[in-house]
């Protein structure tokens, strides 16, 4: 009885599952070459394919509740409630998001990849070290010295860097 009920809307949300499979296969394509051309590690790759996503899926849901019947006006009103809720969570928790943020962005604009040296001009306390991974946080950051410097990925953008030298990591050795 349900099947042949929802007999329409099942071949519907099935057609939405095929191009959720397949814009998510071509949207990880693009986030691994650009990413690859870049030269930016898996690591970062993965967590940008993760975000990328979670956000088609989202929208994916949004699609299948309109398919089952769900008006648009209360499908708007639903996500705006959903994300005004969300959004006075994550105020609380701002920078967090502000990193996630600088972090997406770091992914498709950063001149900078691992191994390089940088020196950050931070007029309070300018740091000269070799970038060992770039996280969804924070850049880790090995100095001459050996200590590791965990740099927000929010204030990286904010400040000037410098390239001291390309691929520096492969002349620090195996301090780290």
């Amino acid at each position: 009885m349900f099947l042949k009920n929802f007999e329409t809307e099942l071949i519907n949300s099935a057609i939405l599952l095929v191009v959720f499979i397949i814009i998510r296969f071509a949207l990880k394509l693009v986030i691994k070459k650009v990413g690859h051309t870049s030269g930016i590690n898996d690591a970062r790759i993965n967590l940008i394919s993760r975000y990328a996503t979670v956000a088609l899926f989202l929208i994916f849901l949004l699609f299948i509740a309109y398919v089952f019947g769900a008006e648009f006006k209360d499908l708007a009103v639903i996500f705006s409630s959903v994300f005004t809720v969300i959004g006075i969570a994550l105020f609380a928790i701002w920078s967090i998001l502000s990193n996630i943020t600088s972090g997406i962005i770091m992914f498709f604009s950063f001149p900078y990849k691992v191994g390089d040296k940088i020196k950050i001009h931070d007029k309070d306390a300018p740091i000269e070290a070799i970038i060992e991974d770039i996280r969804a946080f924070q850049l880790h950051l090995r100095q001459d010295n050996g200590d590791l410097v965990t740099y927000p990925n929010n204030l990286i953008l904010q400040k000037a860097v410098t390239l001291v030298q390309k691929d520096a990591i492969e002349d620090f050795g195996d301090m780290h």
